[in-house]
């Protein structure tokens, strides 16, 4: 691991702190996987993006999934 110097506000500080203490956990840990959470999020942004433009440059086709509406189960109605 890396040391690494950061700005931060004030009161962001004390808020994180103050999470890091009700978790039982350190503020480099607290930050750490606060830091990693984001990163997982911009990741599962960009990939629903990539799928969304997908689907727009190739719609799904009237029946292109018909021959698996018998496969799919789920509560009766």
């Amino acid at each position: 691991m890396r040391t690494v110097q950061m700005t931060i506000d004030e009161e962001l500080l004390v808020s994180v702190d103050n999470a890091a203490k009700k978790l039982k956990t350190t503020r480099s840990a607290f930050t750490r996987k606060a830091l990693r959470e984001a990163l997982d999020r911009l990741t599962l942004a960009e990939l629903e993006q990539k799928h969304r433009r997908g689907y727009e440059r190739r719609p799904v086709r009237k029946g292109e999934f018909d021959l698996w509406e018998k496969e799919q189960t789920g509560p009766e109605l």
